[in-house]
């Protein structure tokens, strides 16, 4: 450890942002960049601990005590290195992981946890200025060939890995270009799509093929897929959203987040000259409140909407952890992104009843109560609470409920089973077809970027002891995996 006495010495310290109003003006990155000094400080909080909880918390099992350190030393190709080993995409990461690794961190028992999601991303930033990112083009070609189908996280991930074992990978995206939620998911102001094709061009360099505009099922069929490939990863994560059934859901003006956020990204990429969907002077209602419903918060800021609420069924949570809620687990605190500095009301315990249009089928309102929870019968149920119902006035609404889970027809056309869940089944990430994998939120269900990262990673592996009976791929500890597969399976 080099500073012992640096969690005692240094605050946590975060980059500053632009001013609300400035930022609304556009869709590039908020944060500004720390000095070099500041970082080795912030480094320097880690404690070094004997049993390091933000390993367990870090899906990927970054090794954070070595990176935190060799950042101290300034010695940045090490730090990339351990970084690396764990993390395909660190630039990514560190700039839209919730960081449940911090989470985890002792530190955060009674202090604020050291930075860890601002330091891989400087480290993965410093590796680029610094040429440190370079083609790792494998040295023998095993003659396998495996298609991954979908160029998300996950699918980014597997592809990465299997053409470092020595396979020809192919990526179908159905897309104009490569990211999948990457790209046409998250707002630019938080993941600005350069960041995306730095790393892709990198990939492109290493062998591994992309085939845009392209749909598994649609454009191309399974069977060709099957035939022409030894290996399939299915990695297009869980795109059938949950819906919102009340009266009028069908009115004009009411959309899935996701058909506002994918658009706007397009046009700010050139795809498309302008969003059909747009907030300018209209009052929005955002349904759910994760960070898909602060997305669209952000977003309709930047339209000039008139205002915007987000509506969430759960209590408010509480601004600290409570005595059921103790560290090391994930704290179930309230959280506030740069999307609500930016202007917007929230609401929370209200449950929504109907919209109501008018006579040309637009939306005119959403009509609300409040709600209180209570335990009932061993369960927390609510209920209503008399006297509170009301129509908030809305022109627009985004539903940000989450996701069911994969969108029917690619997995049938594969001939993959499923469970009573509704996700595919799969054991060790190998479908009910032998040579066809999966990975990511289409295995597992809706998560975070991190865990599709990690989930690719691990699919790799199991792809190419399939291939070569055997693998040297990195992979997370044995016990974390099976207990993973433990769970997912039951």
């Amino acid at each position: 450890m080099a500073d012992k006495e640096g969690f005692l010495k240094y605050k946590r310290q975060l980059p500053g942002s632009r001013s609300p109003e400035e930022r609304k003006k556009d869709y590039k990155e908020i944060y500004k960049p720390l000095e070099s000094k500041v970082l080795n400080e912030q480094a320097a909080r880690c404690m070094d601990c004997g049993v390091p909880f933000c390993h367990n918390g870090c899906p990927l099992g970054n090794v954070i005590p070595d990176f935190n350190d060799a950042v101290y030393h300034k010695e940045w190709e090490l730090a990339y290195q351990i970084l690396r080993g764990t993390n395909n995409f660190p630039e990514f990461t560190g700039r839209i992981c919730p960081a449940p690794c911090e989470a985890s961190c002792v530190l955060g028992i009674n202090k604020d946890p050291v930075a860890i999601e601002l330091i891989e991303k400087s480290i993965a930033e410093k590796a680029y200025e610094l040429n440190l990112v370079k083609p790792n083009i494998p040295e023998e070609r095993t003659g396998k060939k495996v298609a991954v189908i979908g160029s998300g996280p996950s699918g980014l991930a597997a592809a990465d890995q299997i053409n470092q074992a020595g396979h020809e990978v192919t990526v179908f995206e159905k897309d104009k270009e490569v990211g999948g939620l990457l790209r046409y998911g998250i707002p630019d102001f938080k993941l600005e799509k350069w960041v995306i094709d730095r790393r892709v061009d990198v990939m492109n360099e290493e062998g591994v093929i992309f085939s845009k505009d392209t749909e598994v099922g649609f454009n191309i069929k399974a069977e060709n897929i099957l035939q022409n490939f030894d290996a399939v990863v299915l990695t297009t994560g869980a795109q059938h959203p949950r819906d919102l059934k009340i009266n009028n859901r069908d009115a004009k003006g009411v959309h899935f987040a996701m058909e506002f956020l994918g658009r706007q990204n397009k046009v700010i990429s050139g795809e498309l000259e302008s969003n059909p969907i747009h907030a300018k002077d209209k009052h929005v209602i955002v349904i759910g409140g994760g960070d898909t419903g602060s997305d669209c918060i952000g977003t309709s800021n930047r339209h000039g909407a008139a205002s915007i609420t987000q509506l969430e069924l759960l209590p408010k949570p509480p601004q600290s952890r409570k005595t059921l809620n103790p560290w090391p687990e994930w704290p179930m605190t309230l959280r506030t992104s740069s999307s609500h500095e930016e202007g917007a009301e929230r609401v929370w315990s209200v449950l929504t009843k109907e919209f109501t249009k008018d006579e040309n089928g637009n939306v005119t309102g959403l009509t609300v109560v409040d709600i209180e929870w209570k335990e009932e019968n061993g369960r927390m149920q609510f209920f209503e609470i008399e006297g509170t119902e009301r129509t908030l006035p809305c022109d627009l609404a985004f539903l940000a409920i989450g996701y069911l889970g994969p969108k029917a027809g690619l997995l049938e056309a594969f001939g993959v089973e499923f469970l009573e869940n509704g996700l595919p089944k799969s054991k060790n990430y190998q479908s009910s077809v032998p040579k066809v994998f999966l990975a990511g939120d289409m295995r597992r269900g809706q998560s975070l970027v991190v865990w599709a990262i990690a989930e690719g990673r691990e699919c790799a592996v199991e792809v190419d002891k399939f291939l070569q009976g055997e693998s040297s791929l990195a992979r997370r500890d044995q016990s974390f995996y099976s207990y993973e597969e433990e769970v997912t399976q039951s």
